[in-house]
């Protein structure tokens, strides 16, 4: 009779903790307790239990031509034209991916890395869930590369983590946003944010006050909208609308932009002549709205595709040593209905 395999599930099971938990005891990572460590690894020795990425492999496996992708929210158009510019070019490069959803979730987010470094893959490309930046925790990231594997940070990044990363240029993207507004005549801008607490949103609210500052204009906190739930954005809106006199409004992403446009009309403004709209993402949504929306375009196919090549290019030349690039992608205005032409 076949023996039956032993799965990293059964040892879980057996010492009743998360598989993530039995991964990183494998794995001799420093977030287990020495003691559990070396019972479950004396077990899984006992089992026979073979992993090609546990303290227990003896020498590099070969490629295996898959590559894990950890996107904080598939229902973000940003994230989905990423995910089509991995795909491009791992196909193209016979590659294979496995993708996870963190949800914005740091909990999964380490245990979607743990599972998927046990399916024997070649490196990562992942962009940080927010409460993994919240808490500032990025260990499990440092884990996987001082086991040797990549990992190429897209979009939402960390500067503790040494690694590859591809960036868009958001301060650039907002800092000419307000510029394009101030020439277009208006005075008082505010910005609506429901991604304060990520870096890109603070990188955006920098690039605003920039220009603000460039340009002489006070910076005044109350047009400074910071939304921490987003089915409040409505109530906050109409406070912000009903208590100061606005021209314009940067949206930092795609959904405040539609709710923004449509609190605005419903408040009796004509867009653009009263309140003109900028907003990040070149998404469906903002150019099939009435009217459609200006947008800030941060070229997420490119990104997706450029990161996937350092990945690959990284996997299939170890010769590259510990050097590591920061590539920056550069933003455009796309002009539609929502703002006043220069």
């Amino acid at each position: 009779m076949k023996k039956k395999r032993i799965t990293l599930k059964d040892i879980a099971k057996e010492f009743n903790v998360s598989i993530a938990t039995v991964s990183k005891a494998l794995n001799d990572s420093y977030e287990i307790s020495t003691r559990t460590k070396s019972m479950i690894q004396e077990y899984a020795k006992e089992l026979q239990y073979k992993s090609h990425n546990s303290v227990f492999a003896n020498e590099k496996q070969k490629n295996t031509k898959t590559i894990g992708v950890i996107i904080p929210n598939m229902l973000n158009h940003f994230f989905t034209k990423v995910f089509v510019g991995i795909e491009k070019i791992a196909t193209q490069k016979g590659y294979n991916l496995i993708t996870c959803i963190s949800n914005e979730s740091r909990e999964k987010e380490v245990t979607a890395m743990e599972l998927l470094k046990n399916s024997n893959l070649d490196g990562f490309i992942l962009s940080i869930a927010e409460e993994t930046q919240i808490k500032k925790d990025f260990s499990h990231f440092q884990n996987a590369i001082n086991q040797g594997i990549p990992i190429v940070m897209i979009d939402r990044i960390t500067d503790e983590i040494e690694c590859d990363k591809v960036i868009v240029n958001d301060e650039d993207g907002a800092y000419n946003a307000i510029n394009y507004f101030i020439k277009t005549g208006c005075e008082n801008i505010a910005i609506v944010s429901n991604i304060h607490q990520l870096s890109v949103g603070k990188l955006r609210l920098k690039g605003y006050k920039k220009a603000l500052l460039e340009a002489n204009m006070p910076i005044d906190e109350d047009l400074i909208l910071k939304v921490d739930e987003f089915n409040d954005i409505d109530t906050l809106l109409k406070i912000l609308l009903d208590s100061k006199n606005v021209d314009a409004i940067l949206c930092l992403e795609e959904d405040s932009a539609i709710s923004t446009l449509k609190m605005v009309i419903s408040k009796g403004y004509k867009v653009p002549n009263d309140i003109s709209i900028i907003g990040f993402t070149n998404g469906i949504l903002p150019r099939h709205v009435t009217p459609p929306i200006t947008t800030i375009s941060q070229h997420s196919t490119y990104l997706g595709e450029a990161a996937t090549k350092i990945l690959i290019d990284k996997i299939e030349n170890e010769n590259i040593g510990t050097s590591y690039t920061t590539k920056v992608i550069k933003t455009n205005l796309i002009e539609r209905d929502t703002t006043r032409s220069l």
